[in-house]
């Protein structure tokens, strides 16, 4: 069974003028947080506005990523609540020997682990070999996998689902499977997480704290001092206090102005918010001056 392991970001979207996806700067955005520190990335998750952003943008970014340097790192989250879609993006990418996908259920209608288990099953009958990490975002989705849901799974389908991104935070202290690989979905999960055999995480805030987590997750296998772990923490709990994706464009707009578009309904921080924000993490001395954006 593939194994995914280490410091994963839910990369953000850029967008041009015309808010009309922008290829080009979000493959490069998502090469500069692996240069300062993730192990790899999610294209599409919820923070790069996945359910925003049109089916036919989302193919042509895959299209170009093969042209990366670091395209054996990257994760696709295919997501989508047409069953179909889903299915036609990972043929796609498949083609272009993509094969890790990050899968949400279908928000908006009510269900539980039997549809679910049934709605996995109809993405791997017809597409054959290929490497799922489960969602479990109920905030969004409205749907909790349960331990018994995600093992059951597992069982199932033992070279097809070889993970869960846990950011309803009820699997990752509890769910006990060999060679699956368990990613909370917070910087502030991380050290506990591999303390109780977690693989790491995959999370929005990394877009900004790769650095940060990168040493923490280090630390934690050479048996070093984790000082560093509380303000990872506090940095994360602060952009917490705001939408997570107004807060990071609003903080990286500062930064780049191709950070400062957002797709409606979502808008950038207030004023207010974005001073407070600031004052906040300045008080924590986290910044990213040698961060290299996109």
């Amino acid at each position: 069974m593939t194994q995914i392991k280490g410091i994963f970001a839910a990369s953000l979207s850029i967008l041009d003028e015309n808010l009309a996806l922008d290829v080009k700067n979000t493959i490069k955005h998502a090469e500069s947080i692996i240069d300062n520190g993730c192990h790899g990335v999610v294209f599409f998750g919820s923070t790069g506005q996945s359910q925003l952003i049109s089916l036919s943008e989302k193919i042509q970014l895959i299209n170009n990523l093969p042209n990366s340097k670091y395209k054996d790192k990257f994760i696709i989250g295919t997501g989508l609540n047409s069953l179909f879609d889903t299915i036609n993006l990972m043929k796609i990418a498949k083609t272009l020997d993509f094969d890790k996908f990050l899968i949400m259920p279908p928000a908006y209608y009510k269900y539980g682990d039997e549809e679910v288990i049934n709605f996995y099953s109809k993405i791997i009958n017809e597409i054959g070999q290929t490497n799922i990490i489960l969602y479990n975002f109920e905030k969004l989705s409205g749907y909790k996998f349960s331990v018994e849901c995600v093992e059951k799974l597992a069982e199932k389908f033992p070279k097809h689902i070889i993970g869960v991104k846990d950011s309803s935070y009820n699997l990752f202290e509890n769910l006990k499977i060999k060679n699956f690989s368990i990613m909370p979905g917070s910087e502030t999960k991380l050290l506990k997480g591999l303390q109780l055999g977690c693989s790491g995480i995959i999370t929005a805030t990394t877009n900004v704290t790769s650095a940060l987590a990168r040493e923490v997750y280090d630390n934690f296998y050479i048996k070093s001092s984790q000082d560093l772990n509380e303000k990872l923490c506090n940095v994360r709990e602060t952009f917490e206090k705001y939408n997570l994706i107004s807060g990071l464009h609003s903080y990286m707009s500062e930064k780049n102005i191709i950070y400062k578009n957002i797709l409606p309904p979502l808008k950038l921080l207030s004023e207010t918010d974005k001073k407070e924000l600031f004052l906040n993490l300045n008080k924590l001395d986290f910044n990213t001056k040698n961060f290299k954006a996109a």
